[in-house]
C-alpha cells in the first residue's frame, strides 16, 4: 500500500484499505457501506492512516429531517429542473459536465484537476452498479447540468460523488440533490442517508452539517461485528 498527500489534513499521509469486487451482491454493498466502506466502481475502500483516526462515516437520519429556510429556497428554484433517476451510464455530456465542473472547482478551490477520460469514468462510476448504482440526472434549459452517483441500500441511500454545472450555481444543486435523495428514500422507506466521512474542521464537509439529525461511525468495523453509529455531541467528531 502506498501512502499519499491527504486532501482533508495538511500535512497529513493517506492509506486505503482497497478491495476490488467484481459482482457484489446489494446485500455485501449494504453491508460494508453500514460499517463504513465507500464504493467507487468495483473498489471498496477505506482508510487505514498510520497514527490518524480523524475520518468518520457520517449519516443522515431521513424521517427526523426537516427542511432549513436556505433548504426551502432550494427546492423552490428547482421547480423547474427535470429528474432522470436510472442505471449509470456514460455521454459525451457526463464527460464535458465532469470536466467542466472540476476546472472551476481548479480556479475556486485550488483543486487538482486533469480531464477524466472515458475508460477512468467508466471505472469510477459505471462499472460494479450492479443492481444497487443508480445516477440521478438533473436536466434544465433541455441541457445535463447535474449528474448524482447514489447507491441504493437495504436500509438507505449511500452518496458516492456529485458534479454539477458551474453556469446553474445559482439553484444551489448541491444541496438541491441531498435533498431529493431524502426524498427518494421517504419514498422507497428507506433510513438513513449514507454521506461518506466528515472530517472536524475541513471546509469541504462544511455542508454536511447542514442536515440533520446525524450519527457518526467511530472506526470500521469488521462484517461479524454490528456497527454503533452514535449523534456527534456524543462523540465530540473524536
Amino acid at each position: 500500500m502506498l501512502d499519499y498527500e491527504c486532501a482533508y489534513i495538511p500535512e497529513n499521509k493517506v492509506r486505503m484499505n482497497y478491495k476490488y469486487v467484481r459482482h457484489a451482491t446489494p446485500e455485501f454493498n449494504s453491508a460494508v457501506i453500514k460499517r463504513g466502506w465507500r464504493r467507487f466502481g468495483c473498489y471498496y475502500f477505506h482508510p487505514i492512516c498510520e497514527g490518524c483516526n480523524e475520518c468518520k462515516s457520517l449519516r443522515i437520519h431521513v424521517n427526523d429531517f426537516k427542511l432549513s429556510k436556505s433548504q426551502k429556497k432550494s427546492k423552490s428554484r428547482n421547480k423547474e429542473t427535470r429528474i432522470i433517476v436510472q442505471k449509470p451510464t456514460l455521454s459525451y455530456m457526463h464527460l464535458d459536465l465532469y470536466n467542466k465542473y472540476h476546472d472551476f472547482k481548479s480556479d475556486k478551490d485550488g483543486w487538482k484537476q486533469k480531464d477524466i477520460t472515458t475508460r477512468e469514468y467508466i471505472e469510477n462510476f459505471v462499472e460494479g452498479a450492479g443492481e444497487f448504482g443508480k445516477e440521478v440526472l438533473y436536466i434544465r434549459d433541455e441541457k445535463l447540468i447535474g449528474v448524482d452517483l447514489i447507491d441504493v441500500l437495504e436500509d438507505g441511500i449511500s452518496s458516492i460523488y456529485f458534479f454539477y454545472d458551474p453556469d446553474y450555481a445559482r439553484l444551489s444543486l448541491g444541496t438541491y440533490s441531498l435533498l431529493y435523495q431524502i426524498e427518494l428514500a421517504k419514498l422507497l422507506e428507506l433510513e438513513w442517508i449514507y454521506l461518506g466521512y466528515w472530517v472536524e474542521g475541513c471546509k469541504a464537509f462544511a455542508y454536511k452539517t447542514n442536515f440533520t439529525p446525524q450519527q457518526l461511525l467511530d472506526g470500521f468495523p469488521k462484517i461479524e461485528e454490528e456497527p454503533l453509529w452514535i449523534p456527534p455531541e456524543s462523540s465530540k467528531h473524536t
